[in-house]
């Protein structure tokens, strides 16, 4: 009993996390915050992943989380090269 609501306050707050990084990709004044607010919808999504392989016990979520954190790691790696021949 304990646990299942544990389960739904992790789940709860990594849907606020993602709403709250959603909304600073919207409304984000600059283009290093949209470009921060999506590496963190990124890591949002890779907790949801790493979450829901644990609570149902499938390994294989775990491995599409790992490819999906290399390929946010490149992502920002790319970004901030490019935000450094820009200037």
């Amino acid at each position: 009993m304990m646990v299942e609501i544990l389960w739904d306050i992790i789940f709860s707050f990594l849907s606020i996390g993602f709403i709250s990084a959603f909304i600073r990709l919207a409304r984000g004044p600059h283009l290093p915050d949209r470009i921060i607010s999506l590496d963190l919808i990124s890591i949002m999504a890779i907790g949801f992943f790493v979450a829901y392989a644990v609570l149902y016990d499938q390994s294989s979520f775990l491995d599409v989380s790992i490819i999906l954190a290399i390929i946010t790691f490149l992502g920002t790696v790319a970004f901030a090269y490019y935000l450094e021949r820009r200037v």
